[in-house]
């Protein structure tokens, strides 16, 4: 009798989630529930803000709200599938889903990953160039930047999912993962995956490390240049690096460790998982607003004038100047 499944073309991937415990399966979910809200609200009053406040029309608060809108779609992609599969042991993706997902996710964090790139640019104007800034960083600069990173995602993804539907998949079709990846799916192909996985390594890994040393050096420059005069706008320049250089950070240790090398499987897998998918969306927020009093102050003027507007609405009473005395309108 012949084997099945040799030749059958997979048409859906199971996902075995995080853990299979139905009380942690609960517990996690709350957690990445609340994470999930305060990411969508954080990254939402950050864009709001730098929308009405004009005293944030500035090429730095610009990239910020880019970065904000990222986060939250990024953030988007994958946590609804993990939030959905912790309520049910049965975790099913189809092919067609799959593909999408890791599509639509290499292309935000490919964006993502750019678009600091810029940000790391529009410092380096403000602190080694800053007579020139505002000449620079011009509205065509900046949106120039913010087009150039999409591009880049785009073009990253594309060549990383057009090379990965090249592969036959054919028999198994199970991911010990919340979410599709690159690395885990490779795997599954019914071929010597070699070649496919060197080609990731190539197009994720190279690009990872080559920008992570560019944003590194650049920064590390960029103090040393602010060290020699410190004045208080570049004190306040200094903060802005130190936050950058957080953000860079968190985001790109945890995808190096996942991409820039052939997949093995290892403890720590999920773990880097859950931090760039779900984990430092909420976290670069909390990182800019908690550091940056610029932003703070200005999300305060905002809720400041809603809830003003807000008491204009109620009836006042009026005083007559003559009698002192308090009438209503």
């Amino acid at each position: 009798m012949e084997s099945k499944n040799i030749t059958t073309t997979v048409t859906e991937f199971v996902l075995l989630g995080l853990t299979q415990s139905l009380k942690v399966q609960y517990c996690l979910y709350v957690i990445f529930l609340l994470i999930y809200v305060i990411t969508w609200l954080l990254n939402f009053t950050i864009m709001a803000t730098v929308a009405v406040d004009h005293h944030l029309h500035t090429p730095m608060y610009f990239l910020l709200a880019n970065l904000a809108f990222l986060d939250v779609s990024d953030s988007s992609v994958n946590t609804p599938k993990l939030l959905s599969g912790l309520l049910t042991q049965h975790k099913v993706i189809s092919f067609n889903q799959c593909f999408l997902q890791m599509f639509f996710f290499h292309f935000i964090a490919g964006a993502m990953a750019f678009l600091l790139l810029g940000m790391m640019v529009d410092r380096y104007v403000a602190i080694c160039a800053p007579l020139r800034y505002l000449s620079i960083m011009s509205w065509n600069t900046c949106t120039g930047l913010v087009a150039a990173a999409w591009l880049g995602g785009f073009l990253h993804s594309a060549t990383q999912t057009g090379l990965l539907l090249q592969l036959p998949f054919c028999g198994p079709n199970v991911l010990d993962n919340f979410y599709c990846d690159v690395p885990q799916v490779i795997k599954l192909a019914c071929t010597d995956t070699r070649t496919a996985e060197l080609q990731m390594v190539f197009n994720s890994g190279v690009i990872l490390i080559s920008l992570f040393v560019i944003l590194i050096i650049s920064y590390i420059v960029i103090l040393l240049k602010i060290r020699t005069c410190i004045t208080e706008g570049k004190r306040k320049a200094l903060s802005t690096c130190g936050t950058q250089i957080t953000v860079v950070s968190l985001i790109f240790i945890p995808c190096i460790f996942t991409y820039a090398q052939p997949y093995k499987k290892s403890p720590g897998d999920k773990v880097a998982s859950v931090v760039f998918t779900v984990v430092t969306p909420m976290l670069n927020p909390m990182i800019y607003t908690l550091r940056n009093t610029e932003m703070k102050k200005a999300i305060r003027r905002v809720l400041g004038k809603i809830f003003l507007s807000a008491g204009k609405q109620k009836p006042e009473r009026a005083v007559d100047p003559k009698s002192s005395n308090v009438v209503f309108p």
